[in-house]
């Protein structure tokens, strides 16, 4: 068996893009729209204190890093669809927990249990199950823009809704999303028929401590679990300055709907001249200057709502960039048959810094107003333009996998493969009956590897 070149998408692929856009788009929406609002609504709940909502921010966080995983090894002993409804069903209980908690105990219980429905790795692995390698990275494309569209819509309608709704109304809300989507999972997912191979979606405990040593991609890592970290302990401080500069919580959106409107716009031309010009780290490091920019400016602001919207689009500016940039890079610099233990450490660093960055914050506002939290957040940003100084990221390379027969002599495949121009690096995983070829797209000529792979 060998793969098939085809250019675009097939039927199966752009409906399984859609549709888990779409699912993807409901789920995140339930995290994101709670995140400008909790910190203000949550002063209304019994044992309110600045740590336990930082604590509810970020409980998700804790429970995804630690779910991801095993959820997405269930998924391949009975299925990514069983697994999705478990989570979503697991997400929507969460919801109603903190809908029906009168405490902010309650609500961060209920934050903590959405997190267990953590099946962000699952929708992966069958985004991975209905596309062929060639199409794979149009369809986590898609995926990647309905989160950004979704985070970009919550922190619109969160302020709306919870002003209509009240906290509790947004979370039954919530839930109900969570129903909705477990709608379009059965009606209008496909099912997969073929499984990728494991490594492209898999992750385990000794590729995992393998892949900690890999200086580029724990580089990678430190900058997700800061970049998340920034973001949540963003939300524990921006609601309550913009309610300090006298603009009410259902009036918020009008500070952060042009932010994130002008972010896009702006953010979109530095990664194509990024590409362009083959300058990705010092793009990179630009775009972590701005997020370093708009908490240096958090310390000098004093009321102005103005100043809030420069600095919170400054900010969307450099979060939308590094968003965009950082799994892109993860993949392109994974080893060969190590890409879903590579995306596994990237997304449980991720979860991670969502939970330190809103409980840190949190304590932090207790002990020291919100300056204490902009130098904390400020000095782990100076960190992470340290480390991106030591960037190696790889321009014109590209990952494909070759699904083979058994051959009589696989050592014997796997030298000619190597030695093609253009190869950089080749693996073979016979149980998968998979070869795994990182190469350099000017130079690489798939006809020649797979006339190899026919001729084994």
């Amino acid at each position: 068996m060998v793969v098939v070149v085809e250019e675009g998408l097939n039927p199966t692929e752009k409906r399984g893009a859609y549709s888990l856009a779409l699912l993807f788009a409901l789920r995140m929406a339930g995290l994101f729209m709670l995140m400008p609002v909790l910190v203000i609504y949550g002063q209304q709940l019994n044992g309110f204190s600045p740590l336990w909502v930082g604590f509810a921010i970020g409980a998700y966080g804790l429970t995804q890093a630690m779910f991801q995983i095993p959820m997405g090894w269930l998924s391949d002993r009975v299925g990514r669809k069983p697994v999705i409804f478990l989570g979503l069903a697991i997400f929507a209980l969460g919801s109603v927990v903190a809908a029906l908690a009168d405490s902010i105990y309650g609500v961060a219980l209920g934050r903590a249990l959405q997190g267990m429905g953590a099946i962000a790795s699952t929708v992966m692995a069958l985004a991975a199950d209905l596309s062929r390698e060639t199409q794979r990275a149009k369809v986590m494309a898609f995926i990647g823009v309905s989160i950004g569209l979704s985070f970009a819509g919550s922190l619109v309608l969160g302020p709306v809704l919870s002003a209509l709704l009240g906290l509790s109304g947004l979370f039954w809300l919530i839930a109900a999303l969570a129903i909705v989507a477990m709608l379009v999972v059965h009606f209008i997912v496909p099912n997969a028929e073929v499984k990728a191979p494991r490594g492209e979606v898999n992750a385990n405990s000794e590729q995992m401590l393998k892949l900690l040593k890999h200086p580029q991609l724990v580089r990678l890592d430190w900058g997700v679990f800061t970049l998340h970290l920034v973001l949540t302990g963003l939300f524990v401080i921006m609601p309550l300055r913009l309610l300090d500069a006298g603009l009410a919580a259902e009036q918020h959106w009008q500070v952060y709907l042009p932010a994130v409107l002008v972010s896009f716009v702006l953010m979109v031309p530095l990664l194509i001249i990024a590409a362009k010009r083959n300058q990705q780290r010092g793009y990179f490091i630009f775009a972590i200057s701005l997020l370093l920019l708009a908490n240096v400016l958090l310390l000098v602001e004093h009321g102005s709502i103005w100043l809030l919207g420069i600095i919170l689009t400054l900010f969307f500016v450099g979060f939308n960039y590094l968003e965009a940039s950082l799994p892109a890079l993860i993949s392109n610099l994974a080893p060969p048959g190590n890409k879903g233990a590579a995306l596994g450490v990237f997304s449980t660093s991720q979860f991670l810094g969502a939970f330190v960055g809103g409980s840190s914050a949190g304590a932090l506002y207790m002990a020291g107003g919100m300056v204490a939290v902009c130098w904390f957040t400020i000095s782990l940003l100076l960190i992470w333009i340290l480390v991106s100084l030591g960037m190696r990221a790889q321009s014109g390379i590209k990952s494909y996998s070759l699904a083979i027969s058994s051959a009589d002599k696989p050592a014997s495949l796997l030298a000619k493969l190597q030695v093609l121009p253009g190869v950089v690096e080749a693996v073979m995983i016979a149980s998968d009956h998979t070869v795994y070829l990182k190469v350099k797209t000017k130079e690489f000529e798939l006809a020649r590897a797979l006339d190899l792979v026919r001729a084994a």
